[in-house]
């Protein structure tokens, strides 16, 4: 299940790209989110006793949300979209945020059992690379998943934010916030990204 917020990264990212260097992007992305969780897992501790390091992880992932959409959008009017550097810098931020995310379940999971962490994270590569190809095929088929993945993507930042312990403890009076942050994320980004989508190139010189 947490492999599906970095599938959707993935495809969002490679999408664009020609068909080989989408494979090698996926791949790359793939194995830095194993790696990362590994890393983060066994510092879990220190990290989350950083205060607002998980909220401050969401608003950077807002970021990477709307830059993905803006990708697309700048694709569709016949601009560059990303380069292969470009997509793997974006799937392995993201990585890197929504791991600080993910680091809880993850250690509970295995019961602080390193072979348990290290054969579920390998089970879990062929599902994140498998699951961000098919999206990305469906994403160049159908635009419209495009913006559903923005969509997740922001509502999973604003998940991170609202989670945060230092803004949890704060909101606890508060239920309905976790709801309506991730919503208002999700919105916001989809119409930010609308508003500032480029116009489409007429070919005109």
């Amino acid at each position: 299940m947490l492999s599906g917020d970095n599938a959707v990264v993935i495809a969002m990212a490679i999408q664009n790209l020609p068909p080989e260097q989408a494979k090698r992007a996926a791949i790359a992305g793939g194995l830095g989110a194993v790696l990362l969780r590994i890393g983060f897992t066994a510092l879990a501790a220190e990290l989350l006793g950083i205060p607002l390091l998980q909220a401050i992880g969401g608003v950077v992932l807002f970021g990477i949300a709307y830059q993905l959409l803006m990708a697309e959008e700048a694709a569709e009017a016949g601009k560059p979209a990303y380069t292969f550097r470009a997509a793997v810098v974006s799937i392995v931020t993201a990585d890197l945020v929504m791991s600080l995310d993910n680091i809880l379940a993850i250690g509970g999971a295995s019961h602080g059992n390193l072979l348990l962490l290290l054969l579920g994270l390998a089970i879990s590569i062929p599902l994140v690379l498998w699951g961000s190809t098919i999206l990305a095929d469906w994403m160049r088929r159908y635009s419209i998943l495009v913006y559903l993945g923005a969509a997740v993507i922001a509502w999973t930042a604003g998940s991170m934010i609202v989670g945060d312990p230092w803004v949890a403890q704060r909101l606890v009076a508060l239920p309905w916030v976790s709801l309506v942050v991730p919503l208002l994320g999700a919105l916001g980004v989809l119409g930010l990204g609308y508003w500032r989508r480029p116009k489409k190139s007429t070919g005109a010189s």
